[in-house]
């Protein structure tokens, strides 16, 4: 084993001069098992599965990691594998039923690495993720507690609580704490809780039930549905004849849950899809109450207003108002208090529930505010008329107007905040739109011949069921064609443009659109698998991740409230205290006024125009706004860290293959030093590189298939004492013949001697940016093959685009020099690093960031992976369907450098869009809180009323969300679309 660790893994060509090629993404395959064993049997043996993590000496890139994976999938009883190459280990969930610990290690060492078992357990998580809707929260003081309250349970690892989306997402232990304990939570700490989601594997559907006459039937029909695999969780109710199921969508499926349903007793029972009451049926149902209550409110306020400032200027009816009924108290002042009552405390309740559950719970929020400015009003002015009442000389004012019109403009501000909230989503319901919601289910018999067609709902889909995709139809889910051809638009989800060919094999995503021809495509990821669940989910993850910037406004928030309090109070004192020692002239008091009143009307405008809400919107509802635009744009940008990263970006190191180039080499030259056919020398060189995964071990043995015409997939002869040799190449014995293929220092390091012939070849190779292969057989020099891998067009114009807007562009390769310097300079860029292994790239950001650059690394998010975790920001350049598991900040999705660009731009103007809302946000109170004070009324004698204050402060927040709406006018830097990217086709 000590030489073994010598040797890269099969198909490890991370090496000088053979460039960084790297293998498409490797990711967890779904359960394997003998001949003969269903899954069912598999994973019905209870604690049958088992978690086992590895040790792995000897991998230096991605290619050792991906031979590793793919060998231990072949397994039997392999459900999942995933190599991590910078750690040095292997996870794996099998089951011992079928496979030992000791035979994946076996099978890791035949690879050519050591394995050592480090820990094993059962497969019962430890950490499971639920996802919760939460109403109710006013600012981010309401985040702040719910988030507090739910960090403090024991199990909980990590929660977070998203204003703008009005969502917790709880990462606990399920074996400590289950989802109920953490609703109960959010509900005790005074807000409403809904669970959306338990878990990203697992899917969840409410199913109705008609004929359900008695508790227990819906009690037998829940036993049933418990007894099936794969079900988690299950809840009934009753008075909705509603069963919420949560199961896992690799083992069972809606169909059968709604086929158990209906045969269940000797009832008729009907199943079928409960209707979705998703977040927009939720945003609609809060935009409609907002809107309902500021009606009744506007109601009852009108009324007010016009008794108080208007009909008492008008003769007759001010006659009217002022006919005294006892005492002093009129007419006017009886109506007033009648009419605001209603607003105060029935339309206003929210505003008093709101109060008492923060302050229980030790916080103050805006309904604190509210609550304290409006009573304020409201009870002084009942005290004046009862003070009336009880008076013949008394003569005072009310403020009934300055409650009732404080509460009515703060409900239009909520109103219009929720409407244009509610649009700060639509990306993520543009995306869920995507899926058709129907699908056409195919029966198939033994022979594979269609005897049945159905149209079925597209969430009744389940694993491995046939549909069929008519011409035009949207694909209904992620799967692999089983018949016909066809052209699929798969720009939607990928990006790309043109069409792509679908024949027999080819995978096929759920929400892209079939143009000519017919399919039978079998379902292979459905629910929460698929790709368009999985980016949904990753948008769903941004929008709810905190920018760092985010941290300024939630400190503020802690102490604004309290804060505010106080400065209202210190107001009101100040000018009573100045009113009742004479300090400033008895002329500047209004006649309808004393100088309590006023001192009191200007610490209620202190009090409700500070606004924490808007505050606390400020940056969450800029990058909800960004991430969807950025989705719509095939950037998906993973939450506000990535989006406040990006903007700083002054540095952009750029992987050549698959980032610069096109990523697909192939063979553009083959020069035979010997007397051998062209055939024959492909034959031995083609059953050496069929052992390796690497790309250009791929390209030589795709093109030497077409010295095998006809045979798709031909036999090559075997390949004996196979072994990859880091960074030089790999070698074999075919057909009693030495086989060496690799670079120069491989073919000097076995001692075998150079022609000058073959050194022009490999110069000339390299000038044309080709990488130059040399083949030895039997110790003597055979021929040389040249790969191409061609440069993506408009590389160059981006890195210019790039260099206009203050960025440096480097490029890190593990490529020979020569390539590497031919490619530099058909992008102009300036500085090379090359025959650069992984860590050495690594190495290189880190010390770019040394030197003071905020560094952005591209690459493909495999064999870049040391590099792409070591930069500020990492962005994955065509991650194709795979999207929602890779490792990078940033992906973009079309494979198109010009995406590096827009991401840039559209990080800049985010952050410009959160300065702005910040300086709507702070400019309202640091403005409005000194005139709401007074400060103005000494020189000018204007002072801002209550009802307009409290106007402002509704302003504020709708002014802070409509900002940030905005950024959906975003458009690409016009410097792109003189930009024409025009696609590179190879043929295969």
């Amino acid at each position: 084993m000590a030489a073994a660790g010598k040797f890269a893994a099969i198909g490890c060509f991370c090496n000088d001069r053979w460039g960084d090629m790297s293998p498409q993404p490797h990711y967890p395959s779904m359960p394997k098992y003998p001949k003969g064993t269903s899954p069912e049997a598999a994973t019905n043996v209870k604690g049958s599965e088992v978690k086992a993590l590895f040790s792995v000496v000897g991998m230096t890139c991605s290619a050792c990691a991906g031979s590793i994976e793919k060998a231990v999938k072949r397994l039997p009883g392999i459900r999942e594998a995933a190599v991590d190459v910078l750690n040095n280990t292997a996870h794996v969930l099998y089951y011992p039923s079928f496979v030992t610990e000791e035979k994946i290690c076996e099978t890791i060492e035949d690879v050519g690495f050591e394995a050592k078992l480090i820990k094993e357990e059962t497969s019962d998580k430890s950490r499971q993720v639920c996802r919760i809707s939460i109403s109710g929260m006013t600012c981010t003081s309401c985040s702040s507690t719910i988030e507090s309250a739910l960090q403090a349970i024991h199990g909980v690892q990590r929660a977070q609580v998203a204003l703008a989306t009005e969502e917790a997402q709880v990462h606990y232990d399920p074996k400590i704490v289950s989802y109920n304990q953490l609703l109960e939570t959010v509900e005790n700490t005074g807000f409403e809780a809904t669970l959306i989601s338990l878990g990203e594997d697992i899917s969840k559907i409410e199913l109705k039930v008609d004929g359900i006459k008695t508790e227990q039937s819906i009690r037998a029909i829940a036993k049933s549905l418990e007894a099936l695999p794969g079900v988690q969780n299950l809840e009934t109710f009753p008075e909705l004849n509603k069963i919420s199921i949560s199961y896992k969508a690799d083992i069972v499926g809606p169909r059968t849950f709604i086929e158990v349903i209906e045969s269940s007793g000797s009832a008729h029972f009907k199943a079928m899809i409960y209707p979705e009451e998703g977040r927009d049926t939720h945003r609609k149902e809060e935009i409609k109450q907002y809107y309902k209550f500021f009606l009744w409110s506007l109601f009852f306020t009108i009324p007010v207003f016009l008794t108080s400032m208007v009909l008492m200027y008008v003769p007759g009816v001010k006659k009217v108002l002022d006919v005294k009924i006892v005492n002093k108290l009129n007419v006017g002042q009886i109506l007033r208090w009648e009419l605001s009552t209603p607003v105060q405390f029935i339309i206003g309740r929210r505003f008093y529930i709101g109060s008492y559950k923060a302050l229980r719970h030790g916080s103050a929020n805006m309904d604190v505010l509210i609550a304290l400015g409006t009573n304020a009003a409201y009870f002084y002015s009942v005290y004046i008329v009862l003070r009336a009442a009880n008076s013949k000389d008394f003569k005072g004012t009310d403020f009934f107007e300055t409650s009732s019109m404080l509460i009515t403009f703060i409900l239009l501000g909520k109103y219009l905040e929720v409407l244009a909230k509610g649009k700060t989503s639509e990306a993520i319901a543009k995306l869920m739109d995507l899926a058709p919601e129907t699908a056409t289910l195919l029966t198939l018999d033994e022979e594979g011949n269609v005897v049945n067609e159905q149209e079925i709902d597209s969430r009744l889909i389940q694993k491995n069921d046939v549909i069929k995709i008519i011409p035009g139809a949207k694909v209904a889910c992620d799967g692999s064609v089983m018949w016909g051809q066809s052209h699929v638009n798969e720009s939607m989800i990928t990006g790309e443009a043109r069409p792509v060919a679908k024949k027999k094999g080819d995978a096929v995503i759920g929400g892209t659109v079939n143009e000519n021809g017919v399919l039978h495509v079998k379902a292979t990821r459905v629910g929460s698998e698929s790709a368009l669940s999985q980016i949904v989910r990753l948008v769903e993850s941004a929008q709810m991740a905190k920018a760092p910037v985010q941290k300024f406004a939630d400190r503020i928030s802690k102490y604004f409230v309290p804060m505010v309090i106080v400065l209202s109070f210190s107001t009101w004192l100040a000018w009573f205290l100045a009113g009742k020692f004479h300090s400033y002239p008895h002329s500047w008091i209004p006649s309808s006024i004393d100088s309590f009143e006023l001192a009191l009307q200007f610490g209620i405008s202190v009090m409700v125009i500070a606004c924490p809400c808007a505050l606390g919107l400020a940056t969450p509802t800029a990058v909800m706004v960004g991430t969807g635009v950025g989705a719509s744009q095939g950037i998906l940008i993973k939450g506000g860290q990535a989006l406040e990263s990006a903007h700083k970006v002054n540095c952009i190191v750029f992987d050549k293959t698959g980032t610069l180039t096109v990523g697909k080499p192939v063979v553009v030259n083959t020069k035979l030093l010997n007397n051998m056919l062209p055939h024959e020398f492909y034959e031995l060189v083609a059953a050496t590189e069929v052992n390796s995964e690497h790309p250009l071990a791929k390209a030589i043995v795709e093109h030497a298939k077409k010295f095998r015409e006809g045979e798709e997939n031909p036999s090559w002869p075997e390949a004996r004492n196979f072994a990859s040799i880091t960074g030089q190449g790999v070698k074999a014995v075919v057909r009693e013949k030495e086989i060496l293929i690799g670079n120069k220092s491989l073919m000097l390091d076995s001692n075998i001697s150079i022609a000058v012939e073959a050194e022009e070849t490999l110069a000339e190779a390299e000038a044309l940016a080709q990488t130059g292969i040399l083949i030895a057989i039997d110790r003597e020099m055979a021929g040389i093959v040249a790969i191409s891998d061609p440069l993506k067009p408009g590389a160059r114009e981006v890195v210019s685009i790039l260099k206009s807007m203050g960025v440096r562009s480097i490029m890190v390769t593990g490529d020979n020099w020569g390539t590497a310097n031919s490619i530099a300079k058909e992008t102009e860029i300036e500085t090379v690093i090359a025959e650069a292994r992984p860590e050495q790239k690594a190495q290189k950001v880190k010390d770019l960031q040394a030197s003071g650059y905020i560094v952005a690394m591209v690459g493909d998010g495999i064999n870049d992976s040391p590099a792409l975790v070591a930069a500020d920001v990492g962005m994955a350049i065509g991650a194709g369907t795979d999207i929602a598991i890779e490792a990078a900040d940033i992906v973009l999705m079309k494979s198109n450098l010009e995406d590096v660009i827009t991401a840039i731009d559209l990080s800049r103007k985010t952050f410009s869009r959160i300065r702005l809302n910040y300086i709507w946000a702070l400019g309202y109170n640091v403005l409005g809180i000194p005139i709401a004070a007074g400060t103005l009324f000494p020189s000018t004698r204007f002072r801002l009323p209550p009802w307009i204050a409290g106007a402002a402060m509704a302003a504020s927040s709708v002014s802070v969300v409509c900002c940030s709406l905005l950024l959906k006018n975003y458009k690409r830097p016009k410097k792109l679309d003189v930009l024409e990217i025009q696609e590179v086709r190879i043929e295969r």
